[in-house]
């Protein structure tokens, strides 16, 4: 049976805390210096998508370098082997195909929030390098090489791609309350307080 998303991100949290903790306490500590000193202005959404895609970044490295003992996967340079191996619906399929896929999403979003592209090809080849270095990184260190997960994540970051620039036209056609910084500070702390009962 397919994990629900509180328990994957759970085990994610219980594995990955203290190197979480330790970060945010050196990045917030850092960046609160940075903007006493350079007097900028605090923008309270905008650190918090900062600080997400740090602990986003940190929570990968540390799922996708984790020595799995369990696993007895062999290298796989065929497009589409694996994922056509997975009856659709089954614990595999969900585990190795979608989750491949929602593991790169953030990445899709925070890279286009932070570029402020609307060219996809940009997403695309930082998705494309971020993939292939995990999955060399990945073959160095004991694990496997697999070339369909380099797709799923292509496809997974340009899931986020599109969330982030359908979010942006949603936002343009509200009200001008909804795209003031203090609406935005405010569903920050909403989400941060949603994703904080979920772990």
């Amino acid at each position: 049976m397919f994990q629900p998303l509180s328990t994957t991100l759970k085990g994610v949290v219980d594995f990955t805390w203290p190197m979480i903790l330790i970060s945010i306490v050196i990045i917030i500590s850092l960046r609160i210096s940075y903007i006493i000193k350079n007097k900028t202005k605090f923008i309270l959404y905008k650190e918090l998508l900062m600080l997400s895609f740090i602990i986003y970044i940190l929570c990968l490295f540390q799922v996708v370098t984790f020595q799995d003992t369990t696993t007895w996967a062999t290298n796989n340079f065929i497009p589409f082997r694996e994922i056509l191996r997975y009856s659709l619906g089954s614990r595999l399929f969900f585990k190795n195909v979608l989750g491949n896929m929602m593991m790169f999403l953030p990445f899709g979003f925070f890279v286009s929030y932070y570029l402020e592209t609307e060219k996809p090809y940009i997403p695309l080849i930082l998705v494309l390098i971020a993939s292939i270095s995990i999955e060399c990184v990945q073959l160095a260190i004991g694990r496997v090489f697999d070339i369909d997960d380099i797709l799923l994540n292509l496809v997974g970051g340009m899931m986020g791609y599109g969330i982030y620039h359908l979010l942006v036209k949603i936002g343009k056609t509200l009200p001008r309350i909804f795209q003031s910084e203090w609406f935005l500070n405010l569903v920050s702390i909403i989400l941060l307080l949603g994703c904080i009962t979920l772990i």
